[in-house]
C-alpha cells in the first residue's frame, strides 16, 4: 500500500473495536476509534479520513443519524455500516443516508478487508454536487437518492434503487449475484432470480440497455 490510508472507526463493544483495529492496523491503515455517536461525530469534524467504519446501533447518535448529518454537511467520505441488523428497512435506511456498503455482524475480518479495498477503489462518491449523469438525460441524485429522466424523478421500485445505487457504487467491477441478494433481500425474505432479472430490465430501459452487462452464470457488470 503506497500510502497509508486513514480509517475512522465507531464500534461501541470495545473487543470487537480493538479486533478490527488491530487487524486493520497489520494490514497498514492508519485507524482512530470512537466508542459513541457523539465522540464520533467531534472527530468526523476534526480530521479527514478515506474510509468509514460505522455501527449503528452506539450510545447516543446513531450510526444512520450520524451519516445522513455529515452527508448534509459536506462530508463525501466512503463509508461501510458494520451492523447486526438484517431487514430490509434497515439496508435502505442505511444506504439512504449515505453507506456505500453494509456488511452485517458476525462477519470475517478478510471480507471487511476486500469490501474496504474496493470500496477505496471506486470513482464514486457523496459530493455536494449531486447529480451523476448516468446517460443523456438521465442523472442520479447521489445524496436525495432520486433518480432523474430530463429532471423529472423517475419512479422506481425500491429494490430497484437499492439495486442502482450498488452499481453505481461499483462501476466496472462485477458483481455476484450472491452479493446482489445479499444488498437487496433481507435474511427473513427468499431471493428471486426472476424478481432480480425483472429489476435489471427496468433499469436497463431507463439507464441504456448497454450499461448493465450480464455475466453469464456469475452476475452483471454496470459501465458508465
Amino acid at each position: 500500500m503506497s500510502k497509508r490510508n486513514r480509517v475512522f472507526l465507531l464500534e461501541d463493544d470495545t473487543n470487537l473495536s480493538d479486533t478490527v483495529a488491530e487487524f486493520l492496523e497489520d494490514e497498514g491503515f492508519e485507524v482512530e476509534t470512537a466508542y459513541t455517536g457523539e465522540e464520533a461525530e467531534e472527530k468526523l469534524y476534526e480530521k479527514r479520513y478515506d474510509l468509514l467504519l460505522l455501527d449503528v446501533n452506539v450510545p447516543g447518535t446513531n450510526g444512520f443519524e450520524l451519516l445522513k448529518y455529515a452527508r448534509s454537511n459536506g462530508v463525501d467520505t466512503p463509508a461501510i455500516f458494520i451492523t447486526s441488523l438484517d431487514t430490509l428497512e434497515n439496508l435502505e435506511e442505511g444506504y439512504e443516508s449515505g453507506a456505500d456498503d453494509y456488511i452485517r455482524k458476525p462477519f470475517a475480518l478478510k471480507e471487511l478487508l476486500l469490501r474496504m479495498e474496493s470500496l477505496l477503489k471506486r470513482k464514486f462518491s457523496h459530493k455536494k454536487s449531486p447529480r451523476i449523469e448516468i446517460a443523456p438525460g438521465v442523472t442520479f441524485d447521489s445524496v436525495g437518492g432520486t433518480l432523474y429522466i430530463k429532471d423529472e424523478p423517475a419512479s422506481l421500485q425500491p429494490k430497484e434503487l437499492t439495486l442502482l445505487k450498488l452499481f453505481l457504487s461499483r462501476p466496472d467491477e462485477v458483481i455476484g449475484h450472491d452479493t446482489i441478494y445479499e444488498h437487496l433481500w433481507s435474511y427473513d425474505e427468499t431471493p428471486s432470480e426472476s424478481s432480480l432479472r425483472t429489476y435489471i430490465k427496468n433499469l436497463r430501459k431507463i439507464i441504456g440497455k448497454d450499461k448493465i452487462v450480464s455475466i453469464k452464470r456469475y452476475g452483471y457488470r454496470y459501465q458508465p
